[in-house]
């Protein structure tokens, strides 16, 4: 797998990936253009409708716009529904879950101190805090790369730092050239046509670390706790045709998968099992990260 050696000792590519890690990377992959969404199976009219298409799967992914205060009481209602016995997440490190304990989910200021939440780049505490609420009785799982592991991912390849699992997921082999292509042109809009060209690469990379690193955390967890697990993420990760979904059924392909894409306004990029549609948040427009500061 390529490696993205111009990273080192470049401090403006290290200021573009101080977004990547800090989460910008996350939401802006959220807000991404819908103009390619594709047609879903079944636009659930509510969490009922949802549950009930999605009950039957070991592994149900329920996707996000990570700022979207509905999509997180959603996720809440189903992970009530849905009974999982095991939670993973996006958003924290298998370290960092290890540490949730029931006592400490069902306190939402305990569950805010114990992942240090004010400093993780994440969207504030309390959107997130029915979600972490509801899953107490579940074990808990993170998908993560630490923050201070993603240069050097990216350094040495990201099969490399992944580890001898990497041929298992399908981490160690490079995309069609075709679907390279077409991830690097989504992120370039996705970071509103802000990133250098040869940042590109490194971003389509970061995203599949992120979805086999998920991938990995899921099959821990159903090897530890047993389905069904439920899993956390974004709606980039979430999608069926090129999130975590491609990882974890290249190393387990017997497994049932069902995931959730939660959209705003009836819009969403990307193809999943079932849909849900919940007003768009109200936010600052997130290219202006990238605005130019005026003379």
């Amino acid at each position: 797998m390529k490696k993205h050696s111009f990273l080192v000792g470049n401090t403006a590519v290290g200021a573009w990936g101080g977004l990547i890690s800090a989460g910008f990377f996350g939401l802006s992959a959220a807000f991404a253009s819908p103009a390619s969404a594709t047609e879903v199976p079944l636009q659930a009219q509510d969490v009922a409708e949802a549950s009930q298409a999605l009950s039957e799967a070991e592994v149900i992914i329920l996707g996000e716009v990570h700022d979207n205060a509905a999509h997180h009481q959603n996720q809440a209602a189903l992970i009530t529904a849905l009974q999982p016995k095991a939670i993973v997440w996006e958003m924290i490190t298998n370290d960092q879950a290890a540490a949730l304990t029931a006592e400490v989910l069902r306190d939402p200021e305990k569950t805010s101190q114990s992942l240090d939440w004010e400093n993780s780049g994440w969207p504030e505490f309390a959107l997130y805090a029915p979600v972490f609420a509801a899953a107490a009785e579940a074990r808990q799982f993170g998908g993560l790369v630490p923050r201070a592991e993603v240069q050097e991912a990216l350094e040495i390849g990201i099969a490399t730092y992944f580890g001898e699992e990497a041929p298992r997921f399908g981490l160690d082999q490079p995309l069609p050239v075709a679907e390279q292509a077409e991830r690097e042109a989504d992120q370039l809009v996705n970071h509103c046509n802000a990133m250098p060209a040869e940042m590109l690469p490194m971003l389509v990379d970061f995203q599949r670390l992120r979805d086999a690193s998920l991938a990995a955390a899921i099959a821990q967890a159903l090897r530890e706790a047993g389905g069904p697990v439920v899993v956390i993420t974004g709606n980039g990760h979430a999608r069926l045709d090129r999130g975590l979904a491609v990882y974890l059924a290249q190393a387990r392909p017997e497994i049932d998968i069902r995931a959730l894409g939660q959209m705003e306004d009836g819009a969403i990029a990307g193809e999943f099992d079932v849909t849900l549609s919940s007003p768009a948040a109200s936010r600052p427009d997130p290219c202006l990260a990238f605005a130019k500061p005026e003379d």
